[in-house]
């Protein structure tokens, strides 16, 4: 008999200051990732799944929407914050491409806390090899 899976624990709002920081989270950049990702939000663009298309548009590779990397920074927060943790807000703006091969890894730090509605602010960034992929701010509600 095995046992049931055990789910990670949530944060609550009250063991969250300002200054901690979330566990770095890596994150493999494949073709796969880039090719499903663009489907899965219906981003057809030849350069996200076409390679011979991406190259004659000057870039060495497929490279991975903005709407992959929207998924992947609220993984990286929902990791942090637990299942009962709720995303209100995500801003973020791309810098240096995804490429296959390359690893994507995200930092973040609570930036801001506001009892009024039991939410705190991470501030994130998703580094590859050519330098930031990703910054952004996410705010999410902590019971």
């Amino acid at each position: 008999m095995t046992s049931p899976k055990t789910l990670p624990k949530t944060r609550r709002f009250d063991d969250v200051q300002p200054g901690d920081v979330l566990n770095p989270l890596a994150v493999p950049i494949t073709v796969a990732l880039i090719a499903g990702g663009a489907i899965a939000t219906r981003d057809y663009f030849p350069g996200h799944h076409d390679q011979e298309a991406a190259r004659a548009l000057g870039s060495p590779h497929i490279f991975m929407n903005i709407l992959t990397t929207n998924g992947l920074a609220q993984r990286f927060v929902e990791s942090w914050s637990g299942p009962e943790g709720r995303l209100c807000d995500l801003k973020i703006k791309l810098g240096a491409p995804n490429y296959p091969g390359d690893t994507m890894t995200f930092s973040g730090t609570v930036t801001d806390k506001r009892e009024a509605d039991r939410t705190v602010e991470v501030t994130l960034k998703g580094n590859n090899s050519m330098g930031s992929h990703v910054t952004g701010t996410v705010r999410v509600r902590l019971p």
